[in-house]
């Protein structure tokens, strides 16, 4: 198994290289974000072990890339910054595991064997539907290359049917999946959500891309061209 460990303190990158070799991988050592980057696109490996705070380019901005670009190998993230807003910020930008200096080093090679495990599913950062972009981690909606300004619970019914795929979704789906255990409303709300977001994501782009299946429920796939 080959890593790579981005960590500008060079005595801990050192520290992790002689333990992770100790452990049967073969490491690659890098200090700074953009080398980190270049190496990241130009080889394959099993997992990327990477500090949050670099010079030249950050671990998010990194984590970010990588996976704008279809790179999909298991991220575990370093830091010394322990807020639960940075941690979210990784975890939003694709990285798949976080850890708080100072460490175990027995604890991390744990979780890195675990993240290994699973390997490399595709998750893509930004969601695309033809010419529709979903992006979760920026809460940002563009259609061909436009800034859709959407609700907070607008968004979060987009990107459900967008994450299911082309697949039909019916109204009770949707509420269990958006709305929390306390709604007791009227399931015919969706329609009302749906409705809005016709209003601004198809009819602007005169695009047909939300489909009501009668008697089922929506299915959001590839836009059609709608009228004149």
């Amino acid at each position: 198994m080959r890593i790579l460990v981005v960590e500008d303190d060079r005595r801990l990158a050192e520290l992790l290289r002689r333990g992770l070799v100790d452990e049967g991988y073969a490491v690659d050592l890098v200090h700074d974000g953009s080398r980190g980057l270049e190496m990241a696109l130009e080889n394959s490996y099993d997992a990327l072990v990477l500090d949050v705070m670099l010079p030249g380019l950050n671990g998010f901005g990194l984590c970010g890339r990588l996976r704008e670009a279809g790179r999909w190998m298991p991220v575990l993230m370093l830091t010394a910054m322990d807020g639960e807003y940075d941690q979210a910020e990784g975890l939003d930008l694709g990285a798949d595991d976080y850890v708080t200096k100072p460490f175990s080093f027995v604890a991390l090679a744990a979780r890195l064997r675990a993240l290994i495990r699973r390997g490399r599913p595709e998750r893509p950062a930004v969601l695309r539907v033809g010419d529709l972009e979903i992006d979760p981690a920026a809460r940002r909606c563009r259609r061909a290359g436009t800034d859709v300004v959407l609700t907070a619970r607008e968004f979060a019914v987009l990107e459900y049917l967008a994450r299911r795929g082309g697949e039909t979704v019916s109204k009770c789906e949707v509420l269990e999946h958006v709305w929390d255990d306390r709604f007791d409303g009227d399931v015919n709300l969706v329609e009302v959500y749906v409705s809005a977001l016709r209003r601004k994501i198809d009819v602007p782009f005169r695009r047909h891309t939300i489909r009501t299946v009668r008697g089922v429920g929506y299915r959001l796939g590839a836009a059609e061209r709608s009228g004149p």
